[in-house]
């Protein structure tokens, strides 16, 4: 059996780690195992369902990076049977295939799932490009989500394995079909357009843009209910200007939820004016359900999978989103479209699970390693 080590910071229900879930769930684990370092002594949303699946997770707490690539380099001096190190935290990557080069790992994947980093000045620009650099000489392999997510992280899109986002898109079908009304089960009482945003509380999300436009819905008078999904460090500044704004009747902050996807087959329209992404699952989970998703220009165009069911918008006119929630209207295409085009596409997490478990399978045979 191959053991993977995985680097995460936190295995919360969040894109990237949903995304590894994903696989772990649809890999061969009589094959392949995954285990996880994280850098947190707290719980994190996915843990147990690590252990039931068989895999470990591994904290290591230290206080800066420098002292958790020290910290990382013993374990894996200690720890011979991981041949593969596969990192998940874009820039920070370049600290543990550090670590993993100075101990011996032959093989150190690094994977990209974002086309920013969200910080600028002079320090951290100049982090950026000695991160990028380090990520490009210490990587044996390189993965990432999509094609401008492989450029900012290395600078190119070739010799990058674009493995997309994928989903069970037979369990997304079948909830899609169902045709229950899920919301009623949340708010009895529901009526008018159902808004939902689903993703982490920190402010690449741009909640304070989101509640703007909820604002503006309601001096319109527009019937709506807006459900936020996440949980984050912002979640009592976003409590607070729903209070400020007088959207209590309107806004509801859900947390942490595992119903999701029935959560969007629900909803009307999904909102997404973050400040920059690399290729969210949730986008290929809201598209799988026919759910119509307006999203900020700043989010990399291939997000659309040519359905009719994503709008760009620019983030310096909150009017043009408050006009096309009034104005959006059901979209005609069916689910067997659906189906068929995100198969086709490369988002099927069967085949993905498959040829990573192939992949990593290869790599163990491979004498090939720096």
């Amino acid at each position: 059996m191959v053991r993977v080590l995985h680097i995460v910071g936190k295995m919360d229900r969040a894109g990237a780690e949903t995304m590894l879930m994903n696989l772990y769930r649809n890999i061969d684990r009589t094959q392949v195992q995954f285990d996880f370092i994280t850098f947190t002594t707290q719980k994190g949303d996915y843990d147990e369902e690590i252990l039931a699946l068989g895999g470990k997770i591994i904290p290591i707490i230290a206080n800066n990076s420098i002292r958790r690539m020290l910290k990382l380099t013993k374990f894996l001096t200690q720890h011979s049977e991981y041949h593969i190190v596969h990192a998940h935290m874009l820039l920070n990557n370049a600290f543990h295939l550090l670590a993993a080069k100075k101990a011996g790992v032959p093989h150190r994947i690094s994977h990209s799932h974002n086309t920013s980093n969200g910080k600028s000045g002079i320090i951290a620009k100049l982090y950026e490009k000695f991160a990028i650099y380090l990520n490009k000489i210490l990587s044996t392999k390189k993965i990432a989500c999509g094609k401008e997510a492989a450029e900012y992280l290395f600078n190119t899109s070739e010799n990058v394995w674009l493995l997309n986002n994928a989903i069970d898109l037979q369990l997304y079908n079948d909830i899609s079909l169902s045709k229950k009304n899920y919301w009623k089960t949340i708010k009895s009482d529901l009526e008018g357009l159902k808004i939902i945003q689903v993703g982490r509380l920190n402010e690449v999300k741009n909640h304070d843009f989101s509640l703007e436009i909820a604002k503006r819905l309601q001096e319109h008078g527009i019937n709506f209910t807006f459900f936020i999904v996440g949980q984050g460090p912002l979640e009592d500044s976003i409590r607070k200007n729903i209070q400020d704004y007088g959207l209590e009747v309107n806004v509801f902050l859900l947390g942490v939820r595992s119903d999701v996807p029935h959560l969007m087959a629900g909803s009307d329209v999904m909102l997404m004016p973050s400040l920059h992404e690399g290729f969210p699952v949730v986008l290929v989970e809201s598209q799988a359900v026919g759910l119509l998703s307006l999203i900020s220009d700043r989010i990399a165009p291939e997000v659309d999978l040519d359905l009719g069911l994503v709008n760009f918008l620019s983030l310096d006119n909150v009017d043009t989103w408050v006009k096309a929630l009034m104005n959006q209207k059901d979209k005609s295409v069916s689910q067997s479209e659906i189906y068929t085009c995100l198969q086709a596409s490369g988002f099927d997490v069967k085949k993905n699970a498959t040829d990573l478990l192939n992949f990593y399978k290869d790599l163990k045979k491979s004498n090939i390693g720096n």
